[in-house]
This record gives structure tokens, C-alpha cells and sequence, in this order.
């Protein structure tokens, strides 16, 4: 009785649209974190993730999902300290400026789950296909020297979720990832002269807390 799949969620033939938009700044001034001392930084982060799709099946969506992301970083000092005496590890940070945007587009598929013979609230498990890349500047110490770094990665991902109608047409929702399949390149151009290249891979079977997303999705 927890579920019946005979529940219409989503009648076949309904268009989704809907996403969600994220954003954070911070600013430290003489901060302490942990073993890390003398923190002075500022910068912010901005995610925006549009998704569109439809209805095939009762219940059963295909779409499209697109997410751009951009984060800035400047710290001015920072410091590391840790034992005394000669076995003292003191490191230390005089400047660091990063900054970095994202983008990817993917293919997903989306099963909802009733719960039990409500219309309002079920589960839904989302999977996807994405490919993207990223560009990002880096900048530190004093002299300044800069690196450049562009990659392109491409993922497998398992996304679970709620969602919660408010009205016939209006829900909100809320997504974490599990499981993942991924492939990274990045080139990297150090003070425009040296150059390096890494490439990976990534296998995750546990949830990741840094990808709980809440948005907003019209059912139309």
C-alpha cells in the first residue's frame, strides 16, 4: 500500500519545465578555520539549472537539462600551522584568485513513484547523460604567476528525489546524487609558456551532499 503505480503523477502527454537557481558570497576577514589561521577572502558562487521535458508515459518523462555554474575566489592571506619547534609545518598563502565557469548539457530520463493513491507526493528517479567543460583562471603569490586550465568531462548520473505538488500545475522538488560515472580533460597553460594535460576518471556509489538541488517545476 506504500505505493501504486496506478497513481497518475504525471499524465502522458504533460510538458515539464521548471529548475533551479543557486547563489552564495562570503567574506572573511582575519577567519580561523580548523588549523588554517589569518584567513582574509571574499568571492561568491552562482548556479542556474533549466530542465524541459515530456511525458511518454504515465508517469515517465524524457528531456533535457542544462547547467551553468560560475564561482570567483580572491584570498589575500592565509596560513597554516601545525606542531612547534623544529617539526613545525608552517605554510602560508600571500595571494590566490580563482575564477571558474561551468557548463553542461544532459539527456535524462525520469520515473515517478506514487505514494500510495495521493496525486501530491511521490518519489521520482532521475538518470542522465551529460557532457560539458569549464574554463577557469588562476592567479597566486608575488610575483604573480597565472595559470589557464580548460577541460571537458562527460558523466553517467543517478539522481533520486521528491516531489511535492502545491497546485495541479506547480511543484516543488528536491534531488541528491547517488551514483555517478565519470570522465575529465583538462589542459592546463601555465604563464603562457609551460603547459600540462590531465585526464580521469570517476566511479561513485554513495551520496553526495554537495549535490542536494531544491527547485521549482511547472507540469503543463
Amino acid at each position: 500500500g506504500l505505493s501504486n503505480m496506478k497513481t497518475q503523477i504525471v499524465p502522458k502527454g504533460q510538458w515539464v519545465a521548471g529548475g533551479s537557481v543557486t547563489y552564495s558570497t562570503h567574506t572573511n576577514s582575519d577567519y580561523k578555520f580548523l588549523v588554517i589561521n589569518n584567513i582574509d577572502s571574499k568571492g561568491f558562487s552562482f548556479k542556474i539549472s533549466p530542465l524541459v521535458g515530456y511525458s511518454i508515459a504515465t508517469n515517465s518523462i524524457v528531456g533535457a537539462r542544462g547547467v551553468y555554474s560560475r564561482s570567483h575566489l580572491v584570498m589575500d592571506s592565509a596560513s597554516l600551522n601545525m606542531g612547534e619547534g623544529d617539526a613545525a609545518l608552517n605554510l602560508g598563502v600571500d595571494y590566490y584568485y580563482m575564477l571558474k565557469h561551468s557548463y553542461n548539457v544532459a539527456a535524462i530520463w525520469r520515473q515517478y513513484i506514487p505514494l500510495g493513491y495521493t496525486k501530491r507526493i511521490g518519489l521520482f528517479a532521475e538518470f542522465q547523460l551529460a557532457m560539458g567543460g569549464s574554463q577557469a583562471k588562476f592567479a597566486e603569490g608575488s610575483p604573480i604567476r597565472g595559470t589557464f586550465s580548460k577541460g571537458f568531462d562527460i558523466s553517467i548520473g543517478a539522481n533520486p528525489g521528491v516531489v511535492a505538488f502545491m497546485t495541479d500545475n506547480i511543484a516543488l522538488e528536491l534531488n541528491v546524487g547517488i551514483l555517478g560515472l565519470g570522465y575529465s580533460h583538462t589542459k592546463q597553460v601555465h604563464n603562457q609558456v609551460t603547459t600540462g594535460v590531465t585526464s580521469s576518471s570517476m566511479m561513485n556509489f554513495k551520496i553526495n551532499i554537495l549535490s542536494i538541488g531544491m527547485g521549482v517545476a511547472f507540469y503543463l
